[in-house]
């Protein structure tokens, strides 16, 4: 008998919460509907989260086509230039670069060859040529570094604000939940389920832009410093180079 009246009891209650919650609900869940539904504030939210995720989009595609020319063009240019420099013929080996010029390496070798060849035919090769070429490979390395991370500053920039933007949305959804139930002086789902609407909408919109865009500035800055590896480490071939050839007019 207890638990028949405890049942009861229960679905009484919830007979009345399903009537509070959902009393004159006329909220409609597809995009066009949503977009009607939300105020001014919450619309700009969406157009900034919009135009933000366009360029991060953007960028990502740049970026991917860069770095997969540089690292095509680099496996064409590494095994060339190096039979020609292992022949002596520098000015083969600048040719080879200037026809891979979307290849990081190619970019960072050609500036060492060229302040190299021009004293190569002065006799004797002062340790100065070679510092000079040294610098040369420095100052060029950090060129191609910024060339090749252009972009990606913008694309952290949206990934750490983007839900901030969304939560702007979001209190202001939340506000006009609250505004709605006091103008229509009832609790009922339908009273705040455009404000909450608009809430959760601009909330899920900041995180579809962030999430895809840190993701990808964390691969793509791996990308850049794999790239940094690769020309700091031709960088210090091509001295070592530039070294024994020195040796060799000594000898």
């Amino acid at each position: 008998m207890l638990v028949a009246n405890l049942a009861a009891i229960t679905f009484s209650h919830a007979t009345t919460v399903a009537t509070w919650l959902f009393q004159d609900q006329q909220v409609g869940f597809d995009p066009l509907s949503l977009w009607r539904q939300m105020g001014w504030v919450a619309k700009g939210v969406v157009i900034i989260l919009f135009i933000m995720s366009g360029w991060s989009i953007g960028v990502m595609i740049d970026r991917a086509m860069a770095y997969s020319a540089a690292r095509k063009q680099s496996r064409a240019f590494a095994p060339a230039v190096a039979g020609a420099l292992r022949d002596g013929r520098i000015d083969e080996a600048i040719k080879v670069a200037e026809r891979n010029k979307k290849s990081h390496l190619a970019k960072v070798v050609t500036a060492g060859l060229m302040e190299f060849r021009a004293h190569q035919d002065s006799g004797e090769i002062p340790g100065e040529i070679i510092e000079a070429s040294k610098r040369a490979l420095e100052r060029t390395e950090a060129i191609v570094h910024a060339e090749l991370k252009r972009g990606l500053g913008g694309l952290a920039t949206i990934g750490s604000t983007a839900p901030f933007v969304g939560l702007f949305g979001t209190v202001f959804g939340i506000l006009n939940a609250f505004r709605e139930i006091s103008a229509s002086k009832t609790t009922g789902l339908g009273a705040v389920a455009g404000g909450i609407s608009e809430a959760l909408v601009t909330t899920a919109f900041g995180l579809l832009v962030a999430i895809p865009a840190v993701m990808m500035f964390n691969y793509l800055t791996g990308r850049v410093e794999a790239f940094d590896v690769e020309m700091d480490n031709s960088s210090r071939q091509l001295v070592d180079y530039f070294l024994k050839r020195r040796e060799v007019r000594r000898s």
